[in-house]
């Protein structure tokens, strides 16, 4: 294993990130904040609880989770698309890495901003509201898991994108919608059955479900299903970004 290399990696992206702090840092409490006036005051005033939870702590996993996964997603996916923009990603493709090297690289440094965005909105969050975690460990394992798995997804949308504007498609069009369906601001028991059945086929379901657990002891799924959900989607991820480098989809045209 060339650590050296996964480092030079780990640390060109992370310096990315803290040149930007304005964007990366700030704007999540901003939009954490907004989240809080507008569900947690203006809703919260009409739903006084969700089983036995205040409401304005029972959102706070779901923002978690919005901003988590959309922050993985973008920094993975750019940071692997603007070398191939610039064309730099010949020489990582000609240097004496392997792939591993460079999904270490990309995704470590893409799920450690996702999961310091993570971090700073649970704190962000605590100013709002009263807040107990049940299973801290749990609640961290969840998270990391959550980061590494989209960051992966959003490794695969860097690669397939072939243009800045694909890089937010899917990010726009699927996930953030699959987060706010997913239980996200409610509970699935709150829906009517049929909605219920729908709901379940929404694997966001499965991971926020587990993070609230986490924090209240309260799921919608068992927590079982919930970590052969992440389990299942992070080991897909990797099967196909092995398949992208071994047959140089996207990468070598």
């Amino acid at each position: 294993m060339n650590w050296q290399a996964i480092r030079a990696i780990y640390v060109f992206e992370m310096s990315r990130f803290f040149r930007t702090l304005l964007q990366s840092f700030v704007s999540p409490v901003i939009s954490t904040s907004l989240y809080f006036v507008v569900f947690g005051a203006a809703i919260g005033s009409r739903i006084d609880q969700v089983e036995g939870v205040s409401y304005g702590a029972f959102i706070v996993p779901g923002l978690i989770m919005l901003s988590v996964m959309t922050q993985a997603i973008s920094n993975a996916s750019f940071g692997i698309y603007f070398p191939k923009f610039i064309g730099t990603i010949y020489e990582l493709l000609s240097a004496p890495i392997n792939f591993l090297e460079i999904v270490l690289g990309y995704v470590g440094a893409a799920a450690t901003k996702a999961l310091f965005i993570g971090i700073v909105i649970l704190g962000t969050s605590a100013l709002f509201v009263d807040l107990s975690i049940q299973h801290p460990l749990a609640m961290l394992s969840f998270l990391v898991l959550t980061c590494v798995s989209f960051a992966l997804f959003g490794f695969i949308i860097g690669i397939w994108a072939g243009n800045f504007e694909q890089l937010q498609l899917i990010p726009l069009l699927v996930v953030t919608p699959l987060v706010f369906l997913g239980g996200s601001f409610y509970s699935i028991s709150m829906l009517p059955p049929v909605w219920q059945t729908i709901s379940f086929f929404n694997p966001v379901v499965y991971l926020v479900s587990g993070f609230r657990w986490s924090f209240f002891g309260l799921a919608d799924v068992p927590i079982g299903l919930s970590l052969l959900a992440i389990g299942g989607f992070t080991l897909l991820c990797l099967a196909i970004i092995w398949l992208i480098f071994k047959t140089g989809w996207r990468i070598r045209a």
